[in-house]
C-alpha cells in the first residue's frame, strides 16, 4: 500500500513538474513577447496609435494676386463667407431650415439638394448651405444664432476679379479640378481647390498655387473632430505683375461696347502689351460661383463667341490694311518706289475676269503715298503682279504674320499667308495669277489675327525692329518694382527710307485731306496718328449684284456684313503707341473701326503708360534717290 501511494506521490510531482515547466515557458515567451511589444515595437506601435488619434489634413494655399503694369491688383483673393450646418447639432432640420429661410431665402431645390448631402454623409460632418454671403446676410444670420442649432459662418477665400468682363479674356478664371487634370498630387484632390483654365490663371498657374499647408486635429474612433493640435498655413502663391494697363484695357473693352470685336495696343519700342481686349466678354467671377446650365448655355450658343479671345485666337482676312506690307515688299525690292505711278479706272483686266477698286469711279493717277492714303486697289493689283506671291508671302513673314508670336496666353493661332507651294500642297492644284491680286489687297486665303496686326504696326513706326509682344512683367515680384531690362530686338534689316516711306502714307491716311480715315483723325497736333483703314469682304459680291447695285453693308445679315479693320500708331512724328482693331461684320474700317482706335490711341496717350516708346531721331532719315 505504501509502494503504491509513493508511486502515485511520485506521479503526481512529475507531471507538477512537467506542469510547471510547461508554465514556466508559457510565462517566458508571453515575457518576452510582452518585452518585444512593450520594448523593441514600442516606437512603432506609438506611431499607429497617434495616426489613429492625430489627423493630417492639407490646407490649400492662398492664390498669387495678379497686377497691372501700375500695381493694381486685377485678380486677387477675397473671403468667403459660407454658411454651414451640422446634422448631429441641429435638432430638428426641417425647423431649423425653415427659421433659416426667415433670414435668406431658400427654395425647393436648395432644400432638397440640403438634405440629400446630409442623407449621404455622417451627422458630425458640416454639410454646406451657400456660399458668398454677403456682409448684411452673415451679420443677421449671427443675430439670429440661437435659433439656429448647428448653423454656423465657416470663412475661406475665393477668387475675385475687380474688372469683371474687362479683363476676362486676359486674367482667363479658376475652377474647381476635373478628373483628367488630376496628377496624383493630392492638394488637388481638395474640394474647395481652384485651378486656372484660362488667360494669364493658366499660363501661371503652377507658380500662382503656392505650396499647401497642413491641419493636425485630434479625432475619436468615429473620425470626430475633438480639437485643432497644430496649422501650417502653407506658402502662398507667387504674385504676377502684367505689362497691362488696367486703365487702357478697361477703357478699350468699353469702347468695342457690344460689338463682336477685339483690339490690341502695344508699346512699339517694348513690345509690352498695354491692353488686349475682346467684346462681347463674360464675368470671369462667374464661373467661381459655378455657373447654372442656362449661362452656360447663352455662352456657347452666342453667335458672338464671348468665350473666344478674339484678339490672338480670331483669324480675319487683313483687306486693305496688307497693302502696307505689299507696298513695303515693293520698295525693298526695287519693283517699284515712291513715285510710281499706276492709273485707276475701277478696275484691271487680268483675263476673261475684272478685279474692281472700292471706289467705282477709279481714282485716276497715283503714286505710292497717295495710294495707301487712299486705299486703291488697282495700284496693289499692280505691285502684287509685278512682285509675285512668294515676295509678298516673304516681307508678310518678316512682319510677324503666318506663324506663332509666342504670346503668353493660351489659344494664340498663327494665321495664314499663302503661297504657290503652300497651295499646291493643300489643295494640289497650281496657284493662279487672280490670287496674286487677292492677296494684294488682303483678301483670298490669306488670314492673320489682331495682335499679328499690331506687331505689324510696331515694326513698321519703330524703326525696322522685330519686336515681339509679351505680357508678363514679373512673377514672384513686388508689383511696385521696376520693370525687368529686356534685351533688344534685333533688326528685320529693313532700311529706314522703305519704312519712312510707308509711314508717310500712313500719316496721309489719317491726316490728308483725301485719306480714308481723314474723319476720324485726332485734332491736336501733339497727339495725331497714323494709320490704315481696312475692309475685309466676308461674301464675295458676284457680277449679277454688281451690276444690280450692291447692297449696303446694313442692310445685310449680319454675318454677310464685312469684317472693319483699323491699325494705327501715335505720336505721328515720334511713335510710341500701336494700336489693331478688329470688327467682325462691323461693315467700313473708316466708319467703325478707325473712330475706335483713334479714342484708345487718345486715351493711351493721355494716360502715358511708362514704356520704351521709339528715342527721339530714332526716325526720318534722308532718304535715297526715289528706285
Amino acid at each position: 500500500m505504501q509502494q503504491h501511494e509513493l508511486r502515485r506521490i511520485k506521479m503526481f510531482n512529475r507531471r507538477a513538474a512537467i506542469l510547471g515547466g510547461a508554465k514556466l515557458a508559457m510565462m517566458t515567451m508571453l515575457a518576452g513577447r510582452l518585452y518585444y511589444l512593450q520594448v523593441v515595437q514600442s516606437e512603432r506601435f506609438h506611431t499607429l496609435a497617434e495616426e489613429n488619434r492625430i489627423n493630417l489634413r492639407l490646407l490649400a494655399p492662398p492664390r498669387g494676386r495678379i497686377f497691372d503694369r501700375t500695381g493694381h491688383p486685377v485678380a486677387h483673393n477675397k473671403q468667403n463667407y459660407r454658411l454651414i450646418l451640422v446634422p448631429e447639432q441641429g435638432g430638428d432640420i426641417a425647423r431649423t431650415l425653415d427659421s433659416l429661410a426667415a433670414i435668406i431665402p431658400l427654395d425647393d431645390r436648395e432644400r432638397s439638394r440640403i438634405l440629400d448631402d446630409i442623407g449621404r454623409r455622417r451627422r458630425f460632418l458640416p454639410v454646406t448651405i451657400r456660399e458668398h454671403l454677403s456682409w448684411s446676410q452673415v451679420s443677421r444670420i449671427e443675430v439670429n444664432a440661437p435659433d439656429l442649432p448647428g448653423v454656423s459662418i465657416d470663412v475661406g477665400q475665393v477668387r475675385q476679379y475687380p474688372f469683371g468682363a474687362a479683363f476676362a479674356h486676359v486674367i482667363g478664371y479658376v475652377a474647381a479640378v476635373s478628373e483628367t487634370e488630376l496628377t496624383g498630387d493630392p492638394v488637388l484632390e481638395l474640394p474647395d481647390f481652384r485651378i486656372g483654365k484660362n488667360g494669364v490663371e493658366k499660363t501661371h498657374d503652377l507658380a500662382l498655387r503656392g505650396r499647401a499647408g497642413n491641419l493636425q486635429v485630434e479625432v475619436n474612433a468615429h473620425g470626430r473632430v475633438i480639437r485643432e493640435l497644430a496649422r501650417n498655413e502653407g506658402q502662398p502663391g507667387d504674385d504676377v505683375t502684367l505689362t497691362i494697363d488696367a486703365g487702357i484695357q478697361e477703357f478699350a473693352a468699353t469702347r468695342l461696347g457690344a460689338e463682336s470685336a477685339s483690339a490690341a495696343v502695344l508699346d512699339v519700342g517694348s513690345g509690352e502689351v498695354l491692353a488686349i481686349a475682346s467684346t462681347p466678354s463674360f464675368d470671369p467671377n462667374a464661373f467661381n460661383q459655378g455657373l447654372t446650365h442656362r449661362q452656360w448655355s447663352e455662352l456657347v450658343n452666342n453667335p458672338r463667341a464671348p468665350l473666344i479671345n478674339k484678339a490672338i485666337s480670331g483669324q480675319y482676312p487683313p483687306g486693305s490694311v496688307f497693302k502696307l506690307v505689299v507696298a513695303l515688299a515693293a520698295l525693298e525690292s526695287g519693283i517699284a518706289g515712291p513715285s510710281h505711278r499706276v492709273w485707276c479706272a475701277g478696275h484691271v483686266e487680268l483675263g476673261i475676269r475684272r478685279f474692281h477698286c472700292w471706289k467705282r469711279g477709279g481714282h485716276g493717277h497715283l503714286a505710292m503715298t497717295d495710294a495707301i492714303a487712299q486705299s486703291c486697289d488697282v495700284y496693289f493689283y499692280d505691285l502684287a503682279l509685278k512682285l509675285g506671291a512668294d515676295r509678298i508671302a516673304a516681307t508678310a513673314a518678316l512682319l510677324g504674320f503666318g506663324r506663332s508670336l509666342e504670346f503668353d496666353l493660351p489659344g494664340e493661332r498663327a494665321g495664314l499667308v499663302p503661297t504657290p507651294d503652300w497651295k499646291l500642297a493643300t489643295y494640289d492644284r497650281p496657284w493662279q495669277k487672280g490670287e496674286t491680286l487677292n492677296v494684294g489687297i488682303g483678301q483670298g486665303h490669306l488670314l492673320t489675327t489682331p495682335l499679328q496686326l499690331a506687331v505689324m504696326t510696331a515694326r513698321l513706326v519703330n524703326g525696322g525692329r522685330a519686336i515681339g509682344p509679351y505680357l508678363t512683367r514679373a512673377v514672384g515680384r513686388d508689383p511696385s518694382a521696376a520693370a525687368p531690362e529686356q534685351a533688344p530686338a534685333h533688326s528685320l534689316g529693313v532700311s529706314d527710307w522703305s519704312l519712312r516711306v510707308v509711314r508717310e502714307g500712313m500719316a496721309k491716311a489719317v491726316n490728308g485731306p483725301r485719306g480714308t480715315a481723314h474723319g476720324a483723325r485726332i485734332e491736336q497736333p501733339a497727339m495725331a496718328m497714323g494709320g490704315k483703314t481696312g475692309t475685309s469682304q466676308v461674301k464675295r459680291i458676284t457680277k449679277a449684284e454688281r451690276d444690280a447695285g450692291i447692297v449696303k453693308n446694313e442692310d445685310r445679315a449680319w454675318k454677310d456684313r464685312d469684317h472693319a479693320l483699323f491699325v494705327g500708331y501715335a505720336p505721328v512724328h515720334q511713335p510710341r503707341y500701336a494700336v489693331a482693331v478688329v470688327v467682325e461684320h462691323g461693315g467700313g474700317g473708316s466708319k467703325v473701326a478707325a473712330p475706335m482706335a483713334r479714342d484708345i490711341l487718345i486715351e493711351a496717350q493721355r494716360r502715358g503708360s511708362p514704356g520704351g516708346g521709339i528715342p527721339t531721331g530714332a526716325l526720318g532719315r534722308n532718304a535715297p534717290e526715289d528706285a
